[in-house]
């Protein structure tokens, strides 16, 4: 791994790499906000947080459901002929629910959920290219510490621009604003040469695809409690900025929560760790869950606003972590859904927070809420300790090469033909 935060710098320095990350930070702008903008719009046209949580986790269901679908989609067809208008149709019905508000209810459900059902997969597309642009296997580890800091940038940014645009305009003109820009950032990334090119590799023909691999699947697992964690920080914070000074303490809370997770990976990538980092998500895992139970404290808004920061600092090498350990676990041929799927986990788990936070704030208040991410780390941690020979490193310490494929033993899989297409 190159020394320090020079790394970072190679690699925004090698062609197409700076066009392909902002392109997939714009593009994702819309997804990234999408819980942010819809409580407020929400909360805007009336409704109730319940109903707020509801609309956001049907959004986040929707999403999961899509994002593996039309993963495996680009791994058959390509990335332009599946992400743009996959792009587009996310776009219209996003507008729609913004120009018809939350009735009649029975179209609301529909757009949001349509929303988050075409959202393109630009994440796993991404981690898809990066072999093709990056050559060198250090550079290829520190690409994905980058992009887990570069995550961060946005879920940084987007929340300050979601109040941004509220504060000006409306909580409306944010839905439909946020989710332009988002069309134009996929369409900077699917003009790119290295999307226009690539392909993926022959893929042994399984219905399960990538889910076929255990190591992933206990991956998921956890990963789907971690995004709980984050999903009811969202829904907690509401209340909390409510009684300490509105929408604008929200937006710092929601920042302050990313700005910690892009300090943590912006260090946590400077530096090659030793070790499997099988073994290394335990331990990432185990802080972040105890760096959640301040916030239960609920000080003042400041204050409240520093314990946000240190409760995000280690979800970035979390993140960072197991993109190293998809490319090591997921069959070959199926590098864009792997992803994809990683992705999708995470958002269940973010709307499943938002959904059950929501409750348990109408009932408790903001420190019911502030409960549960504690509580969700917790049982993060317990899937990986009670899966560990699952999870284990495959072949020994096996590392992944920068190819463009993630199969680290290359090896055709047993009873499938190997010139199958899943």
């Amino acid at each position: 791994m190159a020394a320090g935060f020079a790394g970072y710098l190679e690699i925004l320095g090698a062609r197409h790499a700076a066009r392909l990350l902002a392109g997939t930070l714009v593009g994702r702008l819309p997804n990234a906000t999408a819980a942010i903008a819809i409580v407020l719009f929400v909360r805007a046209e009336g409704g109730s947080y319940s109903l707020a949580g509801a609309l956001a986790a049907v959004y986040g269901v929707a999403n999961a459901v899509g994002q593996p679908v039309l993963g495996r989609l680009v791994d058959l067809y390509g990335q332009p002929r599946v992400q743009l208008p996959a792009a587009l149709a996310a776009g219209a019905a996003m507008t729609v629910f913004a120009c018809a508000g939350t009735e009649p209810p029975a179209l609301a459900w529909t757009a949001v959920a349509a929303a988050g059902l075409f959202t393109p997969p630009l994440e796993g597309g991404l981690r898809a290219l990066w072999p093709a642009v990056l050559r060198r296997e250090e550079q290829l580890h520190t690409a994905y510490a980058m992009d887990a800091v570069a995550q961060e940038v946005m879920f940084t940014v987007g929340p300050l621009l979601v109040t941004l645009c509220v504060s000006l305009w409306s909580a409306q003109a944010a839905l439909v604003l946020l989710n332009a820009v988002g069309v134009l950032g996929a369409l900077s990334v699917v003009l790119s040469p290295p999307s226009r090119a690539w392909r993926s590799a022959p893929r042994e023909a399984h219905w399960l695809g990538a889910l076929r691999s255990p190591g992933l699947l206990v991956l998921l697992g956890a990963f789907l409690f971690v995004g709980i964690a984050l999903g009811s920080i969202t829904v907690a914070a509401v209340p909390y900025a409510d009684a300490h000074g509105g929408d604008a303490v929200y937006g710092w809370l929601m920042a302050a929560l990313g700005l910690g997770a892009l300090a943590g990976g912006a260090v946590y990538g400077t530096r090659e760790w030793p070790g499997a980092p099988e073994r290394r998500l335990r331990v990432l895992v185990a802080l972040l869950a105890v760096c959640y139970v301040p916030l239960t404290l609920m000080p003042g808004a400041v204050a409240m606003v520093l314990l946000t920061v240190v409760s995000g600092v280690f979800l970035a090498p979390c993140i960072a972590c197991a993109f190293i350990i998809v490319d090591r676990h997921a069959p070959r041929g199926t590098v864009t859904e792997a992803f994809s799927w990683l992705v999708t986990t995470f958002t269940v788990g973010a709307s499943v927070g938002t959904g059950v936070a929501g409750p348990v704030v109408q009932a408790g208040g903001a420190l019911g809420g502030f409960a549960l991410p504690a509580a969700a780390g917790a049982v993060s941690l317990l899937v990986l300790l009670a899966t560990g020979p699952v999870l284990a490193p495959p072949g020994g310490e096996a590392v992944v090469a920068a190819s463009s494929e993630n199969d680290p033993d290359r090896a055709a899989e047993p009873r499938f033909s190997s010139g199958d297409r899943a």
